[in-house]
Order: structure tokens, then sequence, then C-alpha cells
């Protein structure tokens, strides 16, 4: 990608942008964090006092900037209803093959989810099919699903995806949503997800949450098909996984590797499952802020691009070292610092880019994307307005910003105004050190990516100041002892000088796309176009 930025006219900044860059203060910076990550905020889990105050914080400082209102009705927020899905006692799950009934614990061999949509669902006697990873991608040669009739059945799946596949396509093809739509397509009735590795089943007593359309039904959710009848989804273990492809004559070990060459070896079980379930909901409502900065050209100020971080962090949980409250401050009340910093930027300029600027806070990260979810499918401003997204997700601001990885800036044509603004700034600009952690898809980004909007994540990148370039191994370091833990406080690593330069490398990005009459399209026959990109 370096290499990029050397292959381009290089980026000439007007002298009002560049005076109102240089204003940008670290204390700033620190001063959002230590507010957005103090106790009082009980960690802004979703739909929750401290959460509000969160909301009305960042409302507040939109306004003081002269940030107009662009939510719903003329304010600065939009609603966003969360349901919160609990399953009731009772319910069942039993695999039957030719040996009579598999013998099955109840969250040590296998847990049944809630359904967020449907109160009660059950499946009898529905043999279970083995797709793979799920995926139905025949634009990429792969198809978990081809010559696999799967009608009124159970699919059971393992994640993961064909090495064959670039990194982000890979994390993409992993997304639960992609695979639950996958298996509804093709006629399944429910969905079971197998581990590959000895370990324990997730913990459901919190519940699972989804988020609510206008009209009351699930919009989006990681549990369940939007917009089908599935009747299942659970998990179960690595030994429950064994037997059911050793009752089906199948070698796991040779499935697995066939699969991870790119060679499907999808089959019939030769066992059914009958479960049935109640679930209670709990719908909560939680806010997006959003504001705007209308653009100075009469007809480029109707098209958008959004700078967004999402604002609400994991709440109260048991406590680690002493401290229960989840305080947020990396993840993510630093994104949202940057965006109010960005916004102030724009406030500083007495001449608007062309387009209009849109600074979305969102709720429900923490959830799944539910926020950015149910923005980038019912914006309050025309979603095909939207020209990009410039998303803002734990910056990492713990040493010198000396290089950054534009997640996803490879499929669009986004890449060459991150080359040129990491050029003017002298930050190289690197490929992602650990694409194994598919950080592409685990941001809000990636909801807009979905909704055909060409998007990117700005993260840090490996260079270091004394040239070991190892920066990575010093975040895993890190992130062990910090990450969605209580420790992620104010008190914690900080460079706000880092911040400062973060802020002005996503302005710059952000403003050069605002100034261009071109919109950003998508790269000729990329797999994200393609999928889903505006026809």
């Amino acid at each position: 990608m370096a290499s990029l930025a050397h292959a381009q006219a290089p980026l000439t900044v007007p002298k009002p942008v560049v005076a109102a860059l240089a204003q940008v203060q670290p204390t700033a910076i620190k001063a959002h964090i230590a507010y957005l990550a103090d106790d009082k905020l009980q960690g802004r889990q979703a739909g929750t006092p401290g959460y509000q105050m969160a909301v009305d914080y960042v409302t507040k400082q939109l306004k003081n900037l002269g940030v107009q209102p662009a939510g719903d009705a003329g304010t600065y927020l939009q609603k966003v209803r969360l349901r919160k899905a609990f399953l009731q006692p009772g319910a069942t799950f039993a695999i039957t093959g030719a040996q009579g009934a598999m013998p099955l614990t109840a969250g040590q061999d296998y847990v049944v989810y809630p359904g967020p949509e449907l109160p009660a669902t059950s499946v009898q006697n529905a043999p279970l099919a083995f797709a793979g990873f799920g995926i139905s991608a025949p634009e990429l040669g792969y198809d978990d699903y081809a010559g696999l009739d799967v009608k009124g059945k159970v699919v059971v799946v393992v994640r993961g995806a064909p090495g064959t596949f670039a990194s982000t396509v890979a994390a993409a093809s992993q997304d639960l949503s992609g695979i639950l739509q996958a298996a509804a397509r093709h006629g399944a009735v429910g969905l079971v997800v197998a581990s590959t590795r000895a370990g324990t089943l997730p913990d459901l007593k919190r519940g699972t949450y989804s988020v609510l359309g206008p009209n009351g039904k699930v919009a989006a959710s990681r549990t369940f098909a939007v917009g089908s009848r599935q009747q299942l989804y659970a998990a179960v273990n690595a030994a429950t996984l064994q037997r059911l492809m050793q009752s089906a004559g199948l070698d796991t070990a040779q499935v697995f590797s066939s699969i991870k060459s790119g060679k499907p070896a999808s089959a019939p079980l030769k066992t059914a499952v009958s479960a049935s379930a109640k679930s209670t909901y709990q719908d909560i409502e939680s806010y997006n802020v959003v504001g705007k900065f209308t653009g100075a050209d009469a007809k480029l100020r109707d098209e958008y691009v959004v700078h967004s971080a999402h604002l609400d962090h994991l709440g109260i949980t048991a406590p680690v070292q002493g401290d229960s409250i989840n305080n947020g401050a990396h993840d993510n009340a630093s994104g949202v610092a940057c965006v109010l910093e960005i916004a102030k930027i724009y406030s500083k300029l007495k001449e608007k880019p062309k387009r209009s600027m849109l600074f979305v806070l969102m709720t429900g990260e923490e959830l799944g994307l539910l926020g950015s979810a149910a923005f980038a499918a019912s914006p309050t401003v025309p979603q095909a307005s939207i020209v990009a997204d410039v998303n803002m997700d734990m910056p990492t601001i713990i040493a010198p910003l000396l290089s950054v990885v534009a997640l996803g800036g490879q499929h669009s044509s986004l890449l060459q105004p991150v080359a040129k603004a990491a050029a003017y700034m002298g930050i190289t600009l690197e490929q992602d050190p650990e694409p194994e952690q598919n950080r592409f898809i685990r941001s809000d980004q990636y909801s807009f990516v979905t909704a055909g909007i060409p998007a990117l994540h700005i993260k840090y990148g490996n260079k270091t100041a004394d040239g070991k370039n190892n920066h990575n191994e010093t975040v895993q370091k890190w992130r062990a002892v910090t990450y969605h833990k209580p420790q992620d406080d104010i008190n914690g690593v900080f460079d706000f000088e880092a911040g400062k330069k973060y802020v002005q490398l996503c302005f710059l990005i952000g403003y050069q796309v605002a100034q261009n009459p071109v919109r950003p399209t998508w790269n000729k026959g990329d797999f994200f176009g393609q999928r889903y990109g505006r026809r």
C-alpha cells in the first residue's frame, strides 16, 4: 500500500484548512475521553442511564460547535430499538440416529439460543446436514450448498473460511448474519454452529440482542435470519460435532482439510434433531447521535461523507482485580473523541467542503454492530446520498502514530485519499499486520459496507521509532491486560499526540472525499462491490 502514496500527485491543503488542523489539541481529546470513561457513566452500556449521559455529552458538544441536528424530527437523536431475548426454562434439544438418542447435556454439549422474533419455536425430527463453513459464494468458486439439499433441514456448520480467500473476504464470509441468511435461502429451518476446539459454550443468561425495525420485526441480528421463519439456532461443542460426523461415516480431519483447501465436503449427517424453545423479551430504547455540516456546493451538498464511532461499551460485569466498571476509555471513548475533534476542525472552516459532513455516534456496537446496522439500513438522510464512511473504533493511541492500516481500503477508491493524507502527514501506509483478527467485519464500518457504501476503518500500523517495526506486539501485550476489561480507563497508557495525528489524518481523508466531485467507487470486480454495491 505504501507505494500508492508516491504514485499520485501530492495533496494540496488550503491554508485555512492547514490553520484549522494546527489547532487540534491533545488536551481536548483527553478531556472527552476522561468524561466518557468516568465511573459515573457506569460503562456506557446501551440503553442504560450511563449511556444516556454519554448521549447528552456528545449532543452538547456537537451543538456547541454549531453542528446542525441530523437525527429524527429535527433532533440530534435517532431512536434505535434493541431487543434483549431470554430463553425460558424448559427448552429441549435432542439428536437421534440409527443408534437411538445421543446423550447430551445442556450447557455442556449444547446451548439453544432464544428466538428474537418468534416467541415459540419448534423443530421435530428435522434431518441434520453438514454444510462446511455455511458459505455460499459461487462467484468465488466455493459453495458449501452446491449439491446439498437442506430444505426443511437443520444445517450444521463450523466457523472459518477457505484458505484460498483473501483475508477481508474470509472475514466477511464468516459473518454470522450472512451464514444465517444463506441457510434460510436454501430452505433450512435452523442452524447449529459447531465448535472445532475444546472449550466452554456461550453463557446466555444475560440474553442475546437484536435490533428492531420500524415495523417491530427484527431488522438485524447475529442469531436470526431476518425475514425468515427460522425455528432453531444452537451451538454444540467439538465432542458433539465429532459424534455427528462419525454417525455419518465422515472423517472429521479429512473434511476439515478439504474445506480449508477450498473443496466443499458437505453431506447429510444421518441424524435428526428435535428442539423447542420459548423466549421472552425486554425491548430497550437507545440512540444514535447524528449531526451535520451542510456542504458548500449547491449540488453536492445533498451527498454526505460520514465520520463515525461507537459510543457504547460493556457496562458493569464481574469484577477484575476489584473493579467491575468497564469504562471503555480506548474502546471507544477515544474514537468518539476523535469524531468530536474532527467536527471541531470543520467548525473552524468558514468555507465548508462541497459535500455535507455527517457525524454519527452509534449505540450497540458491542452487541453486534446493531446501532450502525440500524443507521445504515434506515439512515436519517437518504441512503443513496451517503457516499462513504470513515470509521474510528479504538484507534489504540498508546504510542507515536508512525504508520496506519486502512482496513477495507483495498476494495474501493477510498484508498487514494488515505494514501494522499498519509503521505502529506509523513505517515506510512501498511498492510494489515493482523489479518487473522478479522477486524474489517468487527466494527461499524462493515454495516455501511453491507449497505453498499464504501467504508474504511483506520487502524494503527507496525512502524516504531526504534526501527524494529513490531508495534503489533506491544498492542497485543496491552490488549491482554486492558481490552474489554475494567482496566481500560483514563489511568491507562495513552499518547494524546498520537490522537492528534489520528484526528488530522481522518479529517483529511474525509475532506478529500467531500471535495472530490466524483463519488467513491468499489474497485472493478471487487467482491464487496459485486455482493453489496448499489445497482
